[in-house]
């Protein structure tokens, strides 16, 4: 059980509180790291104040993309680096990075032709839409830079008629629509959990720990409090990773080593829906564009929802990013710019979530001309505090394993350890021997099928769920006493059991916001939170009193952070 391992975890520390290396903050970006870090027989404890890929690792745009418009910043090797770890995710985690035919709708033919080599020589920060000829630069680049690493088709160009012919419900005012080819990722927090996974199952004396926080430097020590409970305990680490993202400055404030500012995040807002002729207009593609002001919004085909995003707004309280109203009006009035037939309105939205972007200190200019680059900010090891920490600013979920490896190598250098392995080619927990082709799927299935007795439309169901891992949950599902929850057939009581019994649950919220999609595609009801609860508190003991406060804690979070009422 999750809470088992828990606390031998904490024992464990209790006894022996010394440990190589100690990252703050389990996003992507602390994840990365401690799985590196795992792979080369270092000992590695990660310590996460709430859920794992619970923060601005939740809140992204789930796109793996190389950045297009950053190239107009003159961010080459950024761009370049990313489009190559984009191919390397959709080769090592097939099941949850997934290729994306992105079409973008433009409707001028030359705008953007001056503002673009003045961004890239630094004398312009204002944002401008860009035009056909801009835009076909930048998707030739693209391509150019993928040219011996090619996964993906290439770009291609339409002119009106032929666009409106393939869109119906286009808006009738472009010149032209450009497609080309990225990625994204229809459940980022399970990458988080898989990766942790694997890294524990890796090396035994490496633990990741949700719901604990540090809270103070004290000599040679770090003091982590546990948030389920309230116990404190120190820890003496060698290095110290600061990868609690947009909370970098905070965590450094609390280790005593808060001088220089780090951190100069913004927000960005996203809505899911529930629209069914909108999901059609899209016809399977994403649609990225460009509001007249230079502002980029996306409409990406989300399993049965719509995913509308982003907004990019300076805030300094990371735990305040909700979307605000101006921000919910200012999206849906988007989809209107590119289908204007289509009626949007607050009715449609089944989830929102907003999150802030780690992005490094600036004190003006345009925040879109803020690098999305990623960097180390090292403060060295003093005699008050024998231990240097390492702050991770930046970066995009794309590049994630690229600046794990730039952090694991400094990490090692220090401990005068060498690397081992590299995690380029390595696949992540159910993208292991995932089926490479239709035919090898149905094989797959066919296998498990009969190791299993399952039905095929069920195991295709959970190697969508799960990739490869499919076949544990399937071998802890079958049999004749297993049966579909009450107010959600779709799962399983023995699948939701193995989740929280082998995936580190905690909290409620945990199982209905990042081991499932229920929340997200608005498929909760409180008669369904309710029968999850009992589950949790049969499952992992649970008192009344417990059962109940996490089902009012999971109603607090919706209704505060997601706009969910139940």
């Amino acid at each position: 059980m999750a809470s088992m391992n828990r606390e031998a975890s904490l024992q464990a520390l209790r006894s022996d509180p010394a440990v190589s290396v100690l990252i703050i903050g389990g996003g992507v970006n602390g994840i990365g790291v401690f799985r590196d870090l795992a792979l080369q027989g270092v000992d590695a404890l990660l310590v996460e104040r709430g859920d794992f890929g619970s923060g601005a690792s939740a809140a992204s745009s789930h796109m793996l993309h190389g950045g297009l418009r950053y190239l107009e910043n003159g961010e080459f090797r950024l761009v370049n680096e990313a489009l190559h770890e984009r191919n390397r995710l959709l080769q090592n985690a097939p099941h949850y990075a997934k290729p994306l035919r992105t079409t973008i709708p433009i409707f001028r033919w030359t705008s953007g032709l001056l503002n673009a080599p003045l961004k890239f020589a630094g004398l312009l920060d204002r944002p401008a839409e860009r035009g056909a000829l801009i835009i076909k630069l930048g998707l030739m680049f693209y391509d150019f830079l993928v040219r011996s690493d090619r996964l993906l088709p290439a770009h291609e160009f339409r002119l009106r008629a032929e666009a409106l012919r393939e869109y119906p419900q286009l808006n009738p005012a472009i010149v032209c629509a450009a497609t080309y080819y990225d990625a994204w990722m229809p459940h980022p927090e399970r990458l988080c959990l898989e990766m942790t996974l694997d890294a524990e199952a890796s090396q035994a004396r490496c633990q990741a720990l949700n719901y604990v926080s540090a809270i103070e430097g004290d000599a040679d020590s770090v003091i982590l409090r546990d948030e389920l409970t309230g116990e404190t305990l120190p820890v003496t680490p060698q290095v110290v990773v600061n990868a609690a993202g947009p909370w970098i400055d905070f965590v450094n404030d609390d280790l005593g080593a808060g001088a220089e500012r780090f951190i100069g995040g913004t927000k960005g807002a996203h809505l899911v829906l529930d629209h069914a002729e909108l999901l059609a207009a899209l016809g399977g593609s994403e649609f990225y564009f460009e509001n007249e002001d230079g502002r980029l919004v996306l409409l990406l085909p989300f399993v049965n929802r719509v995913l509308v995003g982003t907004t990019d707004i300076r805030i300094d309280e990371p735990d305040e990013a909700v979307a605000s109203d101006a921000e919910i009006d200012y999206l849906l009035s988007m989809v209107s710019k590119v289908f204007p037939a289509i009626n949007v309105n607050p009715s449609h939205i089944v989830f929102t979530f907003a999150g802030v972007r780690p992005l490094p200190y600036s004190d003006g200019g345009a925040t879109g001309q803020i690098s999305r680059d990623h960097s180390i900010q090292s403060l060295p090891a003093t005699e008050e505090r024998p231990y240097p920490i390492h702050s991770l600013v930046g970066g995009k979920w794309t590049t994630f394993r690229a600046f794990a490896e730039q952090t694991s190598d400094l990490a090692l250098r220090e401990l005068g350890h060498a690397r081992k392995r590299s995690t380029a080619d390595l696949p992540i927990g159910g993208g292991r021997a995932y089926p490479a082709s239709d035919a090898a799927r149905a094989h797959w299935l066919h296998e498990l099928q009969t190791q299993s007795q399952i039905p095929l439309a069920r195991l295709s169901q959970l190697i969508e769920r799960y990739g490869t891992l499919a076949e544990a949950f399937a071998m802890r599902i079958s049999g004749d006493r297993d049966g579909s929850l009450a107010q959600h057939p779709g799962y399983s009581r023995r699948e939701i059991e193995f989740i929280l019994r082998a995936e580190k649950v905690e909290r409620l919220d945990d199982l209905v916001l990042r081991r499932t999609l229920m929340a997200m595609r608005g498929e909760l009801t409180l008669e369904l939170l309710r029968e999850l609860a009992r589950i949790c508190a049969e499952t992992l003991g649970w008192s009344a009193e417990r059962e109940a406060q996490e089902i009012e804690r999971a109603r607090e979070i919706l209704r505060r952070q997601h706009r969910v009422t139940l």
